[in-house]
């Protein structure tokens, strides 16, 4: 049997399912007592999931690294759905997770974590030979970098001339590739690709655009709104009961699965999409994904996940901004020694940190601060002052350098903003021209009088 071939980001979904009889006195905000905590697969993970429930032989191509929540990912798919194999892609950053607080069966706040986007490393040859001999493929695109890896696209894209391909787009994510044989956008989604266009020809409008076979807009309850190259607009409604406080979390994978699994029966588009509409109609109305959640245990105090600190080492730093880059945020870094961390330190990092997205600190070495600062300096380790900063809540990320000048580190990082606190004028700094030959800027942010660890170091002595 020819496997089905789920591809796209995948994260771990936490709901936490609980009463609220009171407001917290802090705030005007319901109090939940905790009374259920459930986790599964989320996004393509939740595709592979649906899809193996009807189908024998799964396969997920997505995105992995080995941290906690990764870890957690990873022990789900092999204890509780170890008919599904997994193919994974290099991951820079954290593991996404996806917590949902609910109060009587209501939603209160999500929380999201983790940076992790998709290396763009060479891609495994037996990927492309498992495109090649898919039933059909399903693209889960959230945003996150696996639907947008180049070799990956390209090998989409070569076995959609010949296999069943079904993207589920995201509006941080990739363009779907051509000739996708059903592209599946919700309302929202497609009212963001194509805001200029009418309701009932926004569909026509996607596919010409995306040079798409087929795209059907989920309208939830209200069923589908589907284009082909012989329907303009074909309202595909739903006849699954609706009402109650269903939750519709996964409704939109379910539909990609369904549809997916349609096409590799040899269906048309349009039978695909009716297919789906119902299939996900009925998902709904069983309790969505609940249905596929697995119970943890309440502890003490429930773990949101929040960072565990800054990234520290070259590496870690140069991934930190690669994600920063893919994210189109901004990356700010400033460098020195930090013998002695005071609180003239602490302002000029603060105030960097509020320039951009993320601040990494480049440090001397300790033979780097001998060779500026002179016998009996630094005071304190490198390693130590790494630790020290990388504790600090405005700091994303710590490395230290060997050279005297951050030149060469500053080539790799290529930051937005430069920082150095003091009296320089830019043009006196050596890596200004190279801040600048990258495309960012230099910022040479005030210091407070009367701080200076030299100065603190001699009190001491």
């Amino acid at each position: 049997m020819k496997p089905l071939v789920v591809v796209g980001d995948t994260m771990l979904d936490i709901d936490v399912d609980g009463m609220a009889s009171r407001l917290s006195p802090e705030a005007p905000v319901p109090v939940v007592d905790p009374e259920r905590i459930w986790q599964r697969p989320g996004g393509a993970g939740l595709a592979a999931v649906l899809a193996a429930r009807e189908y024998p032989d799964v396969v997920l191509v997505t995105a992995t690294t080995d941290d906690a929540t990764g870890r957690s990912l990873a022990r789900i798919f092999a204890e509780d759905y170890p008919g599904i194999r997994v193919i994974g892609l290099p991951l820079c950053g954290g593991t996404l997770s996806k917590i949902r607080i609910r109060a009587g069966g209501q939603s209160v706040v999500r929380v999201d974590h983790g940076d992790g986007y998709a290396a763009d490393k060479r891609l495994p040859a037996e990927i492309v030979e498992l495109l090649g001999e898919a039933a059909a493929v399903c693209v889960a695109d959230y945003g996150h970098g696996v639907a947008g890896h180049e070799e990956l696209r390209s090998a989409l894209t070569a076995a959609a001339g010949r296999t069943p391909v079904v993207w589920d787009p995201h509006p941080r994510g990739s363009v779907p590739i051509p000739r996708c044989s059903l592209v599946t956008p919700n309302d929202g989604e497609a009212k963001t690709f194509a805001p200029s266009c009418g309701g009932g020809q926004r569909a026509d409008a996607l596919r010409r655009e995306w040079n798409a076979d087929a795209v059907s807009i989920t309208l939830g309850a209200g069923g589908a709104m589907f284009a082909d190259a012989g329907h303009v607009a074909q309202h595909i409604r739903s006849t699954a009961p609706t009402g109650g406080h269903s939750d519709t979390c996964g409704a939109g994978d379910r539909f990609a699965v369904a549809a997916a699994l349609t096409l590799a029966d040899g269906a048309d588009a349009l039978a695909a999409a009716t297919a789906a509409v119902a299939a996900a109609s009925r998902f709904v109305v069983a309790g969505g994904a609940a249905g596929v959640s697995s119970a943890m245990p309440i502890p003490g105090g429930i773990d949101l996940m929040t960072p565990g600190g800054a990234v520290t080492g070259m590496a870690a730093v140069s991934a930190l901004a690669q994600r920063v880059r893919h994210r189109g945020g901004t990356l700010v870094a400033t460098g020195g020694c930090f013998d002695l961390l005071h609180t003239g330190h602490v302002r000029l990092l603060r105030r960097a940190r509020d320039l951009g997205d993320a601040l990494v600190v480049l440090i001397n070495s300790d033979d780097s601060v001998r060779a500026l600062k002179g016998a009996g300096r630094p005071v304190v380790a490198a390693e130590d002052r790494a630790r020290v900063l990388a504790a600090l809540a405005c700091v994303d990320g710590v490395a230290i350098f060997h050279e005297t000048s951050p030149t060469a580190v500053l080539e790799r990082l290529r930051p937005d903003i430069w920082v150095k606190g003091g009296d320089y004028r830019g043009a006196e700094l050596p890596e200004a021209d190279t801040v600048r030959r990258n495309g960012g800027q230099v910022m040479v942010l005030p210091t407070i009088p009367g701080y200076s660890s030299s100065k603190l170091i001699a009190a001491v002595r």
